[in-house]
């Protein structure tokens, strides 16, 4: 790495830990919960595909962007520009306004206020009403206001999270809620592929494929600037992150598959979190947790706020960067306001679609240099993929579920949204043949300027060096 600076190894853990805090946000406490709950004393078979999808893929997604020169734009682009368009339109929709941005204000809410305020104070619809707004204020006001409030909180969140959430399972292992349950539904059968596609709610994969671009500044902010420095150190940093990711959902599917005794069945990860800091710490541990869930959820509104009406400014210049962010903030909050769980059941559809997707680019930007690079083979696999894909979405909708899973009953895993992964395998195949065939020449990437290489010359993508839920 001739030419690059030379990281001490706190340096190197300070920039590992800075890429494990934009994966960190409110969103993430709330899903490995739920599988723990159900799951109970079986909860290691569907973690492992949970960790799969929500931690492991991270890690591909990572290597993978810096393959393919540091943006999902250029990599969706790979199979046509129009639908590296629209990928990235549905993309960052997801990230923003549909799904991540209400989602963050009702784990907040879930987490941070209705624990705090009491049952009497927070029945009917005003108070997430009341709630909702204000949040949403306070997220546009810094989103417009240059200021280095966000990425101060930030730096200080990840630490105080990690030692609560320590203390938190320290004292769960120390004086346990309760005993591990059998697993109920839907962990009796097909526990590992419920698992993985559970990952999908967390969106990590997705997010990374967004921030990668953010985080290759940061490096190259560092002294870092050659390809293969940047490259070596992205893929550091991103095992500390992936190692960060996987102990905080073990750990909070372990907190939830133990409290079933104290606390019952709630039907969010969020009722779970809040009432086992109760449990286990009393009403200091709710006000303790109350207060990290809910700056880590103001950055992470903040980061998908900036990242996303950037983009869309980008994209649709005739429309300034801070009318994209009222616009987003607007349609954020009013779905927030239909309730958390109405949220997650909400988006299932477009993630269900988004993650077979991302996750066959990722894939292929992987892969890349074995089949040289043909853009044969990224349609093929992306028809394959994207086919099954658009199924599980209606289904994901509650639309013709039983139907679809019986006339596709053929094919292995479609029934548990899983039967994907065959077609995608299969369309890259046939692809490959078609590529070889009409003699489509091999691509050399190495030629290609990507953001690795480029110098900064545009600040706009400082305003997302924040987080993600």
């Amino acid at each position: 790495m001739t030419g690059d600076r030379k990281l001490s190894p706190f340096q190197m853990l300070a920039l590992g830990l800075l890429l494990f805090a934009m994966f960190l946000g409110a969103g993430n406490t709330i899903f490995a919960p739920m599988v723990g709950q159900a799951a109970g004393s079986e909860m290691w078979i569907p973690m492992s595909g949970f960790l799969i999808t929500g931690v492991g893929l991270v890690l591909l997604a990572i290597v993978a962007l810096t393959m393919a020169g540091g943006t999902v734009e250029q990599l969706a682009s790979r199979v046509h520009p129009v639908y590296s368009f629209v990928f990235c339109i549905l993309l960052f929709l997801a990230l923003g306004p549909l799904y991540v941005n209400p989602r963050t204000t009702s784990v907040v809410y879930e987490i941070s206020v209705k624990p705090i305020l009491g049952p009497e104070l927070t029945q009917g619809a005003w108070p997430l009403i009341i709630f909702s707004m204000i949040f949403t204020l306070l997220g546009v006001y810094l989103s417009l206001t240059p200021s280095k409030l966000v990425d101060r909180v930030g730096k200080v969140i990840t630490p105080i999270f990690s030692v609560l959430l320590i203390i938190v399972v320290v004292k769960s292992l120390i004086t346990p809620m309760g005993e591990l349950h059998p697993a109920v539904d839907p962990y009796k059968n097909g526990a590992f592929i419920k698992g993985f596609t559970e990952g999908y709610l967390t969106m990590d994969a997705l997010a990374a494929l967004v921030f990668a671009g953010v985080f290759i500044q940061s490096i190259r902010g560092q002294g870092i600037t050659t390809r293969k420095g940047i490259s070596f150190t992205f893929l550091k940093a991103g095992i500390i992150t992936v190692i960060g990711l996987a102990l905080l959902h073990i750990s909070l599917a372990w907190i939830g598959g133990s409290s079933v005794d104290s606390i019952g069945r709630p039907d969010n990860g969020g009722t779970v979190i809040a009432e086992a800091a109760r449990t286990l710490l009393g009403y200091p541990g709710v006000l303790m947790i109350g207060l990290v869930i809910f700056l880590t959820g103001i950055t992470t509104l903040v980061a998908c706020l900036t990242a996303v009406a950037d983009y869309f400014a980008k994209q649709f210049p005739k429309v300034s960067y801070k009318a994209w962010v009222w616009i987003h903030a607007t349609v954020g909050l009013v779905i927030a306001n239909f309730g958390l769980q109405a949220v997650l059941s909400a988006a299932l559809p477009i993630l269900f679609l988004l993650y077979p997707l991302g996750m066959t680019l990722i894939v292929l930007a992987l892969l890349d240099r074995f089949f040289g690079g043909r853009r044969a083979v990224y349609v093929g696999a992306t028809i394959g993929a994207g086919s099954i894909a658009i199924l599980d979405a209606v289904k994901a909708s509650g639309n013709f579920v039983d139907e679809l899973n019986g006339f596709f009953s053929w094919l292995p895993m479609f029934a548990d949204n899983g039967g994907w992964i065959i077609p995608a395998v299969l369309g890259g195949v046939i692809g490959y043949i078609v590529g070889v065939a009409k003699g489509e020449p091999a691509i050399d990437r190495t030629a290609h300027i990507s953001v690795i290489d480029a110098p900064v010359t545009d600040n706009s993508e400082a305003r997302a060096s924040s987080r993600k839920a």
